[in-house]
Protein backbone atom coordinates (compact mmCIF):
# COMPACT_ATOMS: atom_id res chain seq x y z
CA UNK A 1 0.00 0.00 0.00
CA UNK A 2 2.81 2.23 0.38
CA UNK A 3 3.65 4.08 -3.03
CA UNK A 4 7.35 4.01 -4.24
CA UNK A 5 8.62 7.49 -4.73
CA UNK A 6 9.38 7.12 -8.02
CA UNK A 7 5.52 5.62 -8.84
CA UNK A 8 4.20 9.02 -7.66
CA UNK A 9 6.96 11.28 -10.10
CA UNK A 10 5.12 9.02 -12.72
CA UNK A 11 1.86 9.53 -11.77
CA UNK A 12 2.50 12.87 -11.56
CA UNK A 13 4.46 13.31 -15.26
CA UNK A 14 1.28 11.54 -16.10
CA UNK A 15 -1.40 13.38 -15.07
CA UNK A 16 0.62 16.59 -16.04
CA UNK A 17 0.96 15.22 -20.15
CA UNK A 18 -2.54 14.64 -19.67
CA UNK A 19 -3.93 18.17 -18.88
CA UNK A 20 -1.32 19.90 -20.98
CA UNK A 21 -3.30 17.63 -24.25
CA UNK A 22 -6.50 18.79 -22.96
CA UNK A 23 -5.92 22.55 -22.92
CA UNK A 24 -6.56 23.05 -26.98
CA UNK A 25 -8.80 19.97 -27.18
CA UNK A 26 -12.12 21.53 -27.32
CA UNK A 27 -14.47 21.21 -24.64
CA UNK A 28 -16.67 17.44 -24.79
CA UNK A 29 -18.92 18.47 -21.70
CA UNK A 30 -21.63 20.08 -23.04
CA UNK A 31 -24.24 17.71 -25.67
CA UNK A 32 -24.99 20.43 -28.09
CA UNK A 33 -23.16 19.72 -31.52
CA UNK A 34 -20.16 22.10 -31.74
CA UNK A 35 -19.96 23.79 -35.44
CA UNK A 36 -17.37 22.75 -37.78
CA UNK A 37 -16.64 26.68 -38.81
CA UNK A 38 -14.93 27.11 -34.47
CA UNK A 39 -13.09 24.26 -34.57
CA UNK A 40 -11.06 24.08 -37.87
CA UNK A 41 -9.06 27.33 -38.56
CA UNK A 42 -10.37 30.26 -40.89
CA UNK A 43 -9.14 33.54 -42.44
CA UNK A 44 -10.04 36.43 -40.87
CA UNK A 45 -10.14 39.18 -43.97
CA UNK A 46 -8.86 42.50 -42.84
CA UNK A 47 -11.77 45.29 -42.15
CA UNK A 48 -12.39 47.16 -45.01
CA UNK A 49 -11.55 50.94 -44.88
CA UNK A 50 -13.52 53.38 -45.09
CA UNK A 51 -14.32 55.02 -48.08
CA UNK A 52 -12.55 58.82 -48.16
CA UNK A 53 -14.80 61.09 -51.04
CA UNK A 54 -12.73 63.36 -53.27
CA UNK A 55 -15.08 66.25 -53.12
CA UNK A 56 -15.60 68.77 -56.27
CA UNK A 57 -15.33 72.08 -54.89
CA UNK A 58 -15.37 73.65 -51.59
CA UNK A 59 -19.17 74.13 -51.64
CA UNK A 60 -19.86 69.99 -52.31
CA UNK A 61 -17.64 69.95 -49.31
CA UNK A 62 -18.98 71.70 -46.75
CA UNK A 63 -22.64 70.36 -47.47
CA UNK A 64 -21.50 67.28 -46.08
CA UNK A 65 -19.04 68.67 -43.57
CA UNK A 66 -19.84 72.18 -42.66
CA UNK A 67 -16.84 73.47 -41.04
CA UNK A 68 -14.85 71.71 -43.87
CA UNK A 69 -12.26 69.05 -43.15
CA UNK A 70 -9.31 69.42 -40.74
CA UNK A 71 -6.00 67.28 -40.10
CA UNK A 72 -5.94 65.25 -36.97
CA UNK A 73 -3.98 67.48 -34.71
CA UNK A 74 -5.04 71.32 -36.05
CA UNK A 75 -6.02 73.72 -33.24
CA UNK A 76 -6.49 76.68 -34.69
CA UNK A 77 -7.40 78.12 -37.94
CA UNK A 78 -4.30 80.40 -38.90
CA UNK A 79 -5.82 83.85 -40.65
CA UNK A 80 -3.49 86.24 -41.60
CA UNK A 81 -0.58 83.93 -39.55
CA UNK A 82 -2.59 84.82 -36.73
CA UNK A 83 -3.98 81.63 -34.65
CA UNK A 84 -7.94 81.94 -34.62
CA UNK A 85 -10.58 79.79 -32.69
CA UNK A 86 -12.76 77.86 -35.35
CA UNK A 87 -16.01 79.55 -36.01
CA UNK A 88 -17.27 76.48 -37.00
CA UNK A 89 -16.17 72.98 -36.06
CA UNK A 90 -14.41 71.03 -38.92
CA UNK A 91 -14.39 67.82 -39.62
CA UNK A 92 -11.02 66.58 -38.45
CA UNK A 93 -9.80 63.23 -40.76
CA UNK A 94 -6.60 63.59 -41.97
CA UNK A 95 -7.57 60.46 -44.99
CA UNK A 96 -10.40 63.04 -45.56
CA UNK A 97 -8.32 65.76 -45.95
CA UNK A 98 -5.50 64.48 -47.76
CA UNK A 99 -7.79 63.46 -50.36
CA UNK A 100 -9.15 67.24 -50.24
CA UNK A 101 -5.75 68.91 -49.85
CA UNK A 102 -6.17 70.92 -53.28
CA UNK A 103 -8.97 72.98 -51.62
CA UNK A 104 -6.93 73.95 -48.66
CA UNK A 105 -5.47 77.27 -50.41
CA UNK A 106 -3.77 78.87 -47.43
CA UNK A 107 -2.23 75.71 -46.32
CA UNK A 108 -2.65 75.63 -42.75
CA UNK A 109 -4.16 72.19 -42.27
CA UNK A 110 -7.84 72.68 -42.73
CA UNK A 111 -9.44 72.62 -46.19
CA UNK A 112 -12.81 74.74 -47.20
CA UNK A 113 -12.98 76.29 -43.23
CA UNK A 114 -15.24 78.72 -42.40
CA UNK A 115 -14.47 82.02 -41.43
Amino acid sequence: MNESVRARARRAMVAVIVAGALVGAPSVASAAPVPTSSVTATRVAPAAKPVVKKFANCSALNKAHKGGVAKAGVKFNKVNGKNKAFKVKPTFSTALYNANSKMDRDKDGIACEKG
